[in-house]
């Protein structure tokens, strides 16, 4: 027992002076300069191929994953008109309120080559942004992503539904407008 006490009696002014050297290390800020490295950063840039400890490793299929409800719509057209809208225009046109302030005018989800794209071309560009347009990985989460892709093909369907397609309230509607 006197051998454990005269341990614990030397241990203790090691334990504590570990102590006291660690808490007066320095402290950087983010960014801040240092003469601890050559480039005389203090931080460092992560090794490439690094992965975000909470990154989504898993497969991101190419078409919407889950089945396609109104209340998924309702989400995606929710989401649309705070992310997307501002610059892509509540109509998916490209005519933003962001483009009446002079930024460049972001492609119509009406022209041909988007309506052709996949689902996943759109989902793939709301996790990694595209030419002007940042990321929103860390705005948007998937469901939701996947959510506004379903509500853009929602508005690219309803500029080239056909007619007949449409149930004969529309059509006698759509008729009579087109009538002068």
């Amino acid at each position: 027992m006197k051998q454990a006490l005269c341990l614990i009696a030397l241990m203790g002014p090691l334990l504590t002076g570990c102590d006291q050297q660690m808490a007066d290390q320095p402290r950087y800020d983010p960014l801040e300069k240092s003469d601890q490295f050559s480039d005389g950063m203090s931080a460092r840039t992560p090794v490439p191929g690094t992965v975000a400890r909470d990154a989504d490793l898993a497969a991101t299929p190419q078409e919407i994953p889950t089945p396609v409800t109104l209340a998924m719509l309702q989400r995606g057209r929710e989401r649309f008109e705070i992310f997307c809208a501002p610059c892509h225009g509540r109509a998916g046109d490209g005519r933003g309120v962001v483009v009446r302030h002079g930024f460049p005018a972001p492609p119509s989800y009406h022209q041909d080559a988007l309506r052709q794209a996949s689902d996943r071309h759109f989902y793939d560009v709301i996790t990694n942004g595209y030419g002007a347009m940042y990321s929103y990985a860390a705005r948007v989460p998937p469901a939701d992503r996947w959510a506004i892709v379903a509500y853009i093909r929602t508005l690219q369907y309803a500029r080239t539904v056909p007619a007949a397609a449409l149930p004969a309230e529309l059509r006698g509607k759509l008729h009579a407008e087109a009538s002068p």
